[in-house]
């Protein structure tokens, strides 16, 4: 093979490489994959993350018992910092709906929107959000734009989107109060605002069901 040839040949291999990583990352963000996300009847996994609007710095919790290492030295529920976003706590406050979205993805920025309006009109909802990764100034100055005033937390690291099979921008898990999932929404199609509006109806229909105390 000529020193042209060899040359030209590499060149469309890592061409070919770098058509390969796109198409993988703009699937992981954008579009439905093999992930479904948790699925109905499971637990929220606890995590405690800290919120983008605090000065708490670090990695999410995602420990189930004391000294887990790098998961937690304490269990995530456990922690009761005002400055975290702890999923435990606010499973027992009400119907969950919780977002998971990217701080570049436009339509997850509006699923949130929808979620905020949804939090003003039913204060019994525990509506949150967590950012997965990302830069800290930034999205502190997303949740200020967008007027955001439910908790938006910040999975550093990627724990927290692991345990909950992340893998479509915008996720939102919709779970009964104490934490039990009816399901996970997964990208633009099942989370618009006439299809959350009807979960949050749901929700709140399974709670009065139930009969928990607030």
């Amino acid at each position: 093979m000529s020193r042209r040839g060899g040359r030209a040949s590499l060149i469309a291999v890592a061409a070919g490489l770098a058509i390969l990583a796109y198409i993988t990352y703009n699937t992981i963000t954008t579009a439905p994959g093999s992930s479904t996300g948790l699925s109905a009847g499971a637990h929220m996994p606890p995590f405690a993350a800290p919120l983008v609007t605090s000065d708490l710095v670090g990695d999410a919790n995602v420990a189930l018992h004391a000294n887990e290492g790098a998961a937690g030295a304490r269990p995530a529920c456990s922690i009761a910092d005002p400055r975290a976003l702890n999923s435990c706590t606010l499973a027992r406050r009400g119907p969950v709906m919780l977002a998971f979205f990217t701080q570049d993805a436009g339509r997850c920025l509006t699923t949130l929107d929808t979620l905020g309006s949804l939090a003003a009109r039913d204060p019994r909802l525990s509506v949150a959000a967590v950012a997965i990764r990302g830069d800290r100034g930034t999205l502190r100055a997303l949740v200020h734009r967008h007027g955001w005033r439910f908790p938006v937390a910040q999975d550093r690291d990627g724990a927290v989107g692991d345990l909950y099979g992340v893998a479509i921008c915008p996720t939102v898990v919709l779970a009964y109060r104490g934490g039990v999932v009816m399901r996970t929404a997964l990208g633009s199609a099942e989370t618009t605002a006439a299809a959350l509006k009807r979960d949050a109806r749901t929700l709140e229909a399974g709670r009065r069901r139930s009969g928990g105390a607030a």
